[in-house]
């Protein structure tokens, strides 16, 4: 029965209770017709065992033995998705979700750093909504792949053994540690052996996401003119068309790296770097010389090149846009939260870690110079645009990704613009939270590990 939930209580050893047996209330077996004294299989992530159903007159919920708990990583308490297939005789306990996070720190209350609150929402999700859910590393994978060392949460962080789950979450956060080929044989393994749903499976770079979404011919109105950066004549090209071109790192991130590169009046060139401080400002007499400049910094990493546009401004700083679009309970792709980003001061990039600060939507756009009439039109196609763009992505980018930063930008005539898709967005926002509070997005991506587990 999807969407039901069941509390497992925990028997301490030393009890008549074995690791073969489980104990239901009456009532519940009645509801799911499951047959008292019965031999079922019983399966949570890849674990699978059969076991004898005892009958308990009054019991709400679901008791096991402390060691049979031990195997599945289970707590006293915890509130899991029940489902039971009579046919079968499978009785089905889940989602159970791994989360892989880049890495894990020694302070036994904050064990991942400013990302452990969005781990705790995670774990009070499941809570509310049926499931549970763990945190690993790369160096909890073993190489059989048979199980995994990880951290729950009950009262405190533990540390223990799971099976292989319904769900990987990818939270890895770097893409020299995500391509390492243990982590791929890791993912690929699991799919294949158990049927493992992995989402949010890789990075994407610039270039890719721009030439993937050009083969959609809906989506071209939000794109500015893209390409990988080759050589100074596809950069001499680009300029003489636009007067401000960007170079950007393919497979950057948080602003680093981005060159500006203003034509002025003749022939002068003026570039704007970014740095850890702020935005470095050097001009140069001809295009010429400014790539001559930039040609060893070039020849470091790949670039992409695109077209500048005229963004809109507040108070001389340019804003842009970020909406999160997840796939929810049904698996289509919803838009859970769209926010401003201000530039901060010498900056031409609007990154939180490059001093940028966040604002309601409807407030940016009302300190900006559109009229009020273009101001509403811009906030629905803000929207409208984050879900074409995610369902492009669907469509021709190769991978299965459950949510997507997508960065937009608005120009001063009101057109919306795609400015890059995030496949990692950043779960530390600052967004206050009342004690036992779970953001609408940390919700969405428990209920979307249930669609994909059947729960």
């Amino acid at each position: 029965m999807a969407g039901t939930k069941i509390m497992i209580q925990v028997q301490s050893s030393g009890t008549l209770i074995g690791d073969h047996s489980i104990w239901l209330g009456e009532r519940f077996l009645k509801q799911h017709k499951i047959q008292a004294h019965s031999s079922i299989l019983l399966r949570f992530g890849s674990y699978r065992s059969y076991v004898t159903v005892i009958p308990v007159q009054h019991l709400e919920g679901m008791r096991m033995s402390e060691s049979l708990a031990q195997k599945l990583g289970l707590h006293h308490n915890s509130h899991v998705g029940f489902s039971y297939k009579a046919g079968g005789r499978t009785l089905a306990l889940g989602p159970l979700i791994g989360v892989m996070m880049t890495q894990v720190y020694s302070a036994s209350d904050k064990p991942f750093g400013t990302n452990t609150t969005f781990c705790k929402e995670l774990v009070d999700s499941c809570k509310a909504l049926g499931g549970f859910v763990f945190f690993f590393t790369t160096g909890g994978i073993p190489a059989n792949n048979q199980h995994l060392e990880g951290w729950s949460y009950s009262g405190r962080w533990h540390k223990t053994t799971f099976p292989i789950p319904d769900v990987v979450y990818n939270r890895l956060t770097t893409r020299k540690l995500e391509n390492k080929p243990s982590v791929q044989h890791f993912m690929r393994e699991v799919k294949q052996r158990y049927g493992t749903e992995v989402f949010n499976e890789k990075y994407l770079n610039k270039t890719e996401v721009f030439d993937a979404l050009r083969g959609d011919p809906s989506l071209g109105k939000y794109l500015p003119e893209s390409h990988l950066f080759k050589n100074f004549a596809m950069l001499k090209t680009m300029s003489a068309k636009y007067p401000i071109v960007f170079l950007k790192p393919i497979t950057g991130s948080l602003g680093k790296g981005i060159i500006r590169i203003t034509r002025l009046n003749g022939q002068s060139i003026t570039c704007h770097f970014t740095n850890l401080t702020g935005t470095t400002r050097q001009s140069y007499p001809s295009l010429a010389a400014a790539f001559s400049a930039m040609a060893s910094k070039l020849k470091q990493r790949s670039y992409q090149i695109q077209q500048g546009l005229q963004l809109i401004e507040i108070s001389g700083r340019p804003v842009d846009f970020r909406a999160l679009v997840q796939r929810g309970q049904a698996g289509e792709w919803v838009v859970t939260s769209t926010v401003a980003r201000i530039a901060g001061s010498n900056h031409f990039v609007s990154n939180l870690a490059r001093g940028g600060t966040l604002s309601k939507v409807r407030e940016a756009l009302a300190k900006t110079n559109l009229s009020a009439a273009m101001q509403k039109s811009v906030s629905a196609n803000l929207r409208k645009a984050a879900l074409d763009i995610a369902g492009g992505i669907e469509k021709q980018v190769k991978g299965h990704f459950g949510e997507l930063g997508v960065d937009l930008a608005v120009d001063s005539n009101g057109k919306v613009w795609l400015l890059e898709v995030n496949s990692k967005p950043s779960k530390n926002d600052g967004t206050p939270l009342a004690d036992g509070s779970i953001r609408p997005s940390v919700k969405m991506t428990i209920q979307y590990a249930r669609y994909l587990s059947g729960f």
